[in-house]
């Protein structure tokens, strides 16, 4: 671009001014003073009187509808990967993972303590999906789901789950086990024909066009931010009232048995 407007876009003045500072050699790029009517990139050193110029990196948080056999992974040897597939101009990262098999809600931002806010395991924050299975869809199967099923030497934490029609069924998680819809199907004895994410928190999917994503509004983004203020508010005050805080001296707990003859050593000399 034209660099009196990558000076106008990057904030430093106007294109007009820019105009006269260039004029003035005021204005170096590369080391060498501007020219009128030069190009102005990013990748440039581009000095205003002697300050260097940076664009600040514009903060995003992208709603992607992922097509089923894209992966989640920012790995280039691996063909369809996401971060290839968008293209964003902005280097961005996964906030959750979503299966190679599935296909919908993905959420990616250049955010890092945004990611890690969504993705932390204890907030139970809400993640709601349509399956399609194999077989019809019974109350049983329904109740199971929602009650906990043993999945990778745990139970799954208890979740909502209705019926949508014959075999697909609505399911909304408040954790991220590594498959776990088709597990916790596999074990009740179904097999996920079509898993597709809908919601996370308050962001949803909509009629967004597979393979196309959008930047969330303003209006999502600050109430996602509440949403997980409010959790981790939430999770303080549990904490205390659980009466849980900080273990001085952990390493001395490691092994137990040691702890209990030194209490049975003490005992005795005060005995």
């Amino acid at each position: 671009m034209r660099l009196n407007k990558y000076l106008s876009d990057v904030g430093v003045c106007s294109r007009r001014e820019a105009d006269r500072l260039i004029e003035e050699k005021r204005v170096l790029v590369d080391g060498k003073p501007a020219v009128p009517g030069m190009q102005g990139e990013d990748f440039q050193e581009i000095k205003v009187d002697g300050k260097a110029i940076k664009r600040e990196e514009k903060k995003v948080l992208l709603v992607f509808h992922k097509p089923k056999g894209i992966e989640c992974t920012a790995n280039p040897n691996v063909k369809k990967n996401v971060i290839s597939y968008i293209n964003y101009p902005i280097r961005v990262y996964y906030a959750g993972r979503l299966d190679k098999d599935s296909e919908g809600l993905l959420l990616l931002t250049n955010q890092g303590e945004l990611v890690n806010q969504i993705m932390k395991a204890g907030s139970y924050h809400e993640k709601e999906y349509l399956v399609t299975v194999d077989k019809p869809v019974t109350e049983e199967f329904l109740q199971s789901m929602r009650e906990g099923v043993p999945v990778l030497g745990t139970i799954t934490r208890k979740c909502k789950a209705e019926k949508e029609s014959e075999k697909v069924f609505r399911i909304t998680l408040t954790q991220g086990l590594n498959r776990q819809i088709r597990r916790m199907c596999n074990y009740l004895g179904y097999e996920v024909v079509k898993l597709k994410r809908i919601r996370i928190m308050n962001i949803e999917l909509g009629n967004l066009p597979i393979g196309s994503y959008r930047e969330a509004t303003k209006e999502e983004l600050d109430e996602l931010k509440r949403q997980i203020s409010e959790k981790a508010e939430k999770r303080q005050e549990t904490d205390f009232h659980k009466g849980k805080k900080p273990v001085k001296n952990a390493g001395k707990y490691r092994n137990p048995s040691k702890v209990r003859k030194q209490k049975r050593q003490e005992a005795s000399r005060n005995g």
